[in-house]
């Protein structure tokens, strides 16, 4: 049996995107531009309901297909007709998080309207939020923080969205999540920070020197040790990545 739109629950859902934005602590600009996006997607939500729009799981594996390929106006045309925006692949995708991989933003933006969830994960413990920070999808990032992405949300390695995209250098990433109120000392189950992944798994560049930058800014604790009790700033001098030795050393690391 077939369902149209509820408006009392896109209400609520739309209500909540904007209480986990101020709760999250983003910016003024970014709390008042999701207060707009909640509003006009409850209109759009319940322009939905009038025109008697109902859930058509059949199309499914066409959105999936669309949102794969990066065809904006098609994932738009199978919503409007009713394609469930959070089906699922049989790895457990859903559109949103194939629009990631792919890096297809006006995708990414179609479904986010048309109230794609950016928390759901895949089989592996990847959600749209999660795999936007991990890949640099900056972009598509921001919206996600926008609609209610849950910044305390972890990978399968326990981790936030903020230390893989230490890990891999993703400079502007770093910055957006620490920008959102995304902890800087949260340890994954690998006994690792988003500081000590950048220094093992970084080559000390410009990129790495620019992510410490940042989080000594943010105020990491810099001396947290990894599993055998090695520091970040121990680590950096085993791999003599010496400017973000010196870099620990004069903000206080030990």
């Amino acid at each position: 049996m077939h369902h149209a739109v509820s408006r009392s629950g896109a209400q609520g859902r739309h209500a909540a995107i904007l209480t986990a934005c101020l709760a999250a602590g983003l910016a003024d600009v970014q709390a008042q531009e999701a207060q707009a996006v909640a509003a006009a997607a409850e209109g759009r939500d319940a322009a939905k309901a009038q025109e008697g729009v109902v859930n058509r799981p059949e199309f499914g594996p066409a959105l999936l297909a669309a949102a794969q390929a990066g065809e904006a106006l098609q994932v738009r045309d199978w919503l409007k007709r009713g394609a469930p925006v959070d089906v699922r692949d049989p790895q457990g995708n859903t559109p949103l998080l194939l629009a990631v991989r792919g890096n297809h933003v006006e995708v990414a933006r179609s479904l986010l309207v048309d109230g794609a969830n950016p928390n759901l994960k895949n089989d592996l413990q990847d959600s749209a939020y999660l795999l936007a920070g991990a890949l640099g999808r900056l972009e598509i990032l921001r919206m996600t923080l926008s609609y209610g992405a849950d910044l305390q949300s972890v990978n399968r390695y326990g981790g936030t969205a903020l230390i893989p995209a230490c890990e891999r250098g993703h400079v502007d990433t770093v910055q957006a999540l620490l920008a959102a109120g995304v902890r800087a000392d949260h340890v994954n189950r690998l006994g690792w920070t988003c500081l000590l992944e950048a220094v093992l798994l970084g080559d000390g560049g410009p990129r790495y020197q620019d992510i410490v930058r940042q989080l000594i800014t943010a105020k990491a604790d810099l001396s947290l040790p990894d599993k055998d009790g090695v520091t970040a700033l121990a680590h950096a001098r085993q791999r003599s990545q010496h400017e973000v030795e010196r870099l620990l050393q004069e903000a206080g690391a030990r």
